[in-house]
């Protein structure tokens, strides 16, 4: 599986419904679709969250993005991750 950091921003109703059975929710979608939550941060600044998942395809993100967004209204810009240690054995 690949790994990714999914940054998020809060839209007002997204502060709104905040709550653990929520983040709950979020992490049995994830599941749902074949991944793992690696971990979940809250942020200060320019993005409100961090996820690192491991999913198991770059369409299998993408499905769970959106439905992350659609149960919590928050919008997700996501990226793939690599290990630097892999990262050096590619580059070097």
């Amino acid at each position: 599986m690949a790994k990714y950091l999914m940054l998020g921003k809060y839209s007002v109703d997204a502060v709104r419904g905040i709550q653990a059975e929520r983040t709950k929710k979020v992490t049995e979608l994830i599941e749902k679709d074949g991944g793992k939550v690696i971990a979940m941060y809250a942020l200060i600044g320019r993005y409100d969250l961090a996820f690192i998942v491991d999913m198991p395809s770059n369409g299998a993100l993408m499905k769970v993005s959106i439905a992350v967004t659609k149960l919590t209204g928050i919008g997700f810009s996501s990226m793939p991750a690599m290990a630097v240690e892999e990262f050096d054995n590619l580059a070097g």
